[in-house]
């Protein structure tokens, strides 16, 4: 977040001074990035908070949130900004005039792809990742491409082509819009109850009957409830005649075995 705040500032100095447009393109996607990584961290700090009477499953559906609030921020602010900026400009390339210190935009452009590339490495080395770490992913990646096309655009522009800022400008909003509909498609479907795999129920159904005493299971559902994080209730079948004890202990060893065997923390 520091480096991205230190890109801000000079993507926005050097735009001043080059009157390249790309470059405030890029200082827009970076303070949206900015925005959208301290809520992320803040979610994933708050979806580790233990159940309570209120949230009997935990708090890990905040990081589906956040990344939704994230994907609304980078479709209806940066992007629809971006765009505003850079189509007039579109229509204005003919009259632009020769840019200056092309150099420095190139080194701004440049050491931002660095920056950027730190925590893409970082988040690529984590096996398991919840929904702010893909959130996270997608918003570099998207970044790293963004940089690409304007590392293209400045180079194109200091050959004489001055259509080429306008649009990498407009590139770069649809990338923002492009990754904030599918942080929004990828998360919603959490937030409304998504149900993991077929082959992760029937693993719980097995699992179960796996169990002594167990003749049948039906009734099961399950549901994501966080990040990598399971809700499932099912019934169980026991022998006509069983004493409650037994039956209580069987479903006890049913409870524990599931969770063990599947990761099914509920």
């Amino acid at each position: 977040m520091i480096g991205y705040l230190i890109l801000v500032a000079l993507q926005l100095a050097t735009y001043l001074s080059t009157n390249i447009l790309v470059l405030l393109a890029q200082a827009l996607e970076m303070l949206s990035d900015v925005l959208i990584s301290a809520f992320l961290l803040l979610s994933a700090f708050w979806s580790r908070k233990p159940a309570d009477e209120f949230h009997v499953f935990g708090h890990g559906r905040a990081q589906n949130v956040a990344a939704l609030v994230s994907a609304t921020i980078l479709v209806s602010l940066m992007s629809i900004e971006t765009f505003r900026e850079a189509i007039p400009k579109f229509f204005q390339a003919s009259e632009a005039s020769e840019p200056q210190n092309v150099n420095l935009a190139l080194m701004v452009i440049l050491a931002g792809m660095l920056v950027v590339a730190i925590p893409i490495v970082d988040i690529l080395r984590v096996k398991a990742r919840g929904a702010s770490v893909k959130a996270q992913l997608v918003a570099l990646l998207k970044d790293e491409v963004s940089y690409v096309a304007a590392l293209t655009a400045v180079a194109l522009v200091a050959q004489g082509y001055y259509l080429a800022d306008p649009t990498a400008s407009m590139f770069v909003a649809t990338v923002i819009a492009l990754s904030g509909l599918y942080l929004f498609k990828d998360n919603v479907h959490y937030l409304v109850g998504r149900a993991p795999s077929r082959q992760f129920v029937e693993k719980v159904e097995s699992t179960a009957k796996s169990v002594e005493g167990v003749l049948g299971v039906h009734d099961l559902m399950a549901e994501y409830v966080g990040p990598n994080t399971v809700h499932a209730g099912l019934h169980i079948e026991v022998a006509r005649g069983t004493p409650i004890e037994e039956a209580d202990r069987i479903a006890e060893e049913v409870r524990e075995r599931v969770g063990r065997e599947t990761g099914c923390q509920h």
